[in-house]
């Protein structure tokens, strides 16, 4: 590995991007990648092994990287395409502190939240690049420390909020919020532990829902929770926006549709008006920016993607709602969309490589749209799928099947993709896919 060197770099030009002039960004200059297996210069250490960490494993493939995929389970996404794949609890420290003695990387790359961030710190404090950085990832897995964050520190606007410690601050804080109102755990994900509230004879219920919905629960713990104004949205979106050592830059803005928290669709670019657009990349780079400054302020890069959740209100104001400091599922819609998937402008960046507006523009015809759909299988069993000559017999689809080992209730198995004239026409299109699959749980 070289060693670490100053570079001064040429400011980016144009409104989404912010030069690292400003952010006075210091980089290793670029690793040494591409030697044989054994020989290998560039180690990193995946911790989460979903479909999105597979696709992140073979974008560093690509480069040449050596890549040891864990997981709690064995036969996850990424273990079937890794280097070498490890089944550990990552949540406890003991066995994480071991595996990275063990495995000795050069970077390491959460693809999950349920991690102990003691480590990550412990790791970076030893000179192990942690992708974004270990104080980020302590900062995202808990929405209290981020809605702190954004909301007093970088002044975003965000909804309503309070948060609360016990059943009576909940009650107390909800009837100051007022109904209708969301109640999450501070540390959870995909809508686990998510309540809505329309009066206060559901405040008891939210609470429980939410200390058995929380991550990483210890016997006898209970969880912090937020309370938020349920408000009317017009549109949810994602802004992936990328740090790296040529600034940041966000992509074009991906319009979702979610169901209980959990992603369903999404499309790309979103239907948005161009104040809107604009107000969503200022937010999601006054977002990120103050995420870089809090790594550097550690010592750490900052470098990677992150998945900047937006609300849109009717009126068009746009408030900050959350950020995930790695690729987005709904962001799987760029593997039909741009050239560089969000996947790839991932394993480019934590490598130290430059991404500037042109790497994250859309490869798609002008006024066109690309769209993704997820599939989620229920029962319990393996997922078979058929009929894919069918399902994919139109030359503008395409399908990504995760291969989890088995579905124990209802499971994101898959991901249609689609293009098409418009968002609307290639959202058809994807569901289309879906519809023409037959899935068997066997």
């Amino acid at each position: 590995m070289t060693e670490s060197t100053r570079h001064q770099i040429e400011p980016q030009t144009g409104p989404n991007t912010v030069s690292p002039t400003e952010q006075n960004v210091g980089f290793k200059a670029n690793r040494t990648v591409g030697a044989p297996l054994g020989t290998h210069a560039t180690r990193v250490l995946l911790l989460g092994s979903g479909e999105l960490g597979k696709e992140v494993t073979i974008a560093l493939q690509r480069l040449g990287v050596y890549v040891v995929a864990v997981d709690s389970y064995t036969g996850a996404p990424a273990h079937q395409v890794a280097h070498r794949n490890m089944v550990v609890d990552m949540a406890n420290a003991s066995q994480l502190r071991s595996l990275i003695a063990e495995i000795n990387p050069d970077i390491i790359v959460p693809e999950i939240e349920a991690i102990a961030t003691s480590e990550l710190s412990a790791a970076a404090e030893r000179g192990i690049q942690v992708v974004p950085s270990a104080r980020v990832a302590q900062i995202c897995m808990d929405r209290e420390q981020l809605r702190t964050l954004a909301a007093q520190d970088l002044g975003l606007p965000t909804t309503p909020y309070e948060f609360a410690g016990t059943l009576d601050e909940l009650k107390a804080a909800a009837k100051r919020i007022g109904f209708p109102c969301v109640v999450k755990p501070v540390m959870s994900s995909s809508g686990h532990g998510q309540s809505v509230v329309r009066e206060a004879e559901q405040i008891e219920a939210a609470w429980r829902e939410a200390q058995v919905g929380r991550r990483a629960a210890g016997e006898g713990d209970t969880s912090r929770v937020i309370v938020e104004k349920l408000v009317d949205l017009a549109a949810e979106l994602t802004m992936l926006t990328v740090a790296s050592s040529a600034g940041i830059v966000t992509c074009e803005p991906i319009g979702q549709r979610q169901e209980h928290g959990d992603y369903r669709e999404s499309w790309q670019p979103a239907d948005t008006q161009s104040a809107v657009l604009e107000e969503a990349r200022r937010l999601a780079m006054q977002v990120v920016q103050g995420l870089v400054a809090v790594s550097q302020e550690h010592g750490e890069h900052g470098w990677g993607v992150y998945g900047v959740e937006l609300f849109v209100l009717g009126d068009g104001t746009v408030l900050f709602n959350e950020v995930s400091p790695r690729p987005h599922d709904t962001g799987m819609v760029t593997m039909m969309s741009q050239r560089l998937s969000e996947f790839d402008l991932h394993a480019r960046a934590i490598l130290g490589l430059p991404i500037t507006a042109d790497h994250v523009a859309l490869q798609i015809p002008p006024h066109t749209a690309a769209a993704s759909h997820a599939i989620v299988v229920e029962g319990r069993g393996q997922a078979l799928f058929n009929n894919l000559d069918v399902a994919l017999s139109a030359a503008n689809t395409d399908l990504r099947i995760f291969a989890k080992p088995e579905v124990n209730g209802h499971r994101r198995m898959a991901v249609a993709l689609a293009t098409g004239a418009n968002s609307d026409e290639a959202r058809v299109s994807a569901a289309q896919v879906v519809q023409s699959l037959d899935i068997e749980v066997v």
